[in-house]
Formats: structure tokens, C-alpha cells, sequence
């Protein structure tokens, strides 16, 4: 499977940085998601930041 037919996820686990992804979002860290999601080479890597932060509980972030 080629990385483009990958989700946000699986190509965080691929790279072995989901561990990382969820402790950004989860501590609303806006730099090191983006960085993370520059890493794994999604485009508009800031927006995409953005629309997680705005509604984590959507992306299966529990509210604390």
C-alpha cells in the first residue's frame, strides 16, 4: 500500500510516531502535530492541525 492510499494514522504508525501524534493532541501541541504530520508528508500540515484541535472528541480524542 503506498502512502497515499494511507490514513492520517496508519501512516503515523508506519513511521512509528503515533505514540507522539496522540501525546501532541492530547496536550493541544500545534507545532509538534504539524511538525509530526510535515514528517509523514500531509499537505497543509498546519490546517489539518487546526481541524483536530477544533474537535478532538471527532477524532476519537476523549475529552479530559
Amino acid at each position: 500500500m503506498s502512502a497515499a492510499e494511507m490514513t492520517v494514522n496508519e501512516r503515523l504508525a508506519a513511521r512509528g510516531l503515533f505514540e507522539d501524534w496522540e501525546r501532541a493532541v492530547r496536550g493541544e501541541d500545534r507545532a509538534t502535530m504539524t511538525l509530526l504530520l510535515r514528517r509523514i508528508g500531509i499537505p497543509n500540515a498546519p490546517r489539518v492541525a487546526d481541524v483536530v484541535l477544533a474537535d478532538p472528541a471527532f477524532y476519537g480524542f476523549d475529552p479530559v
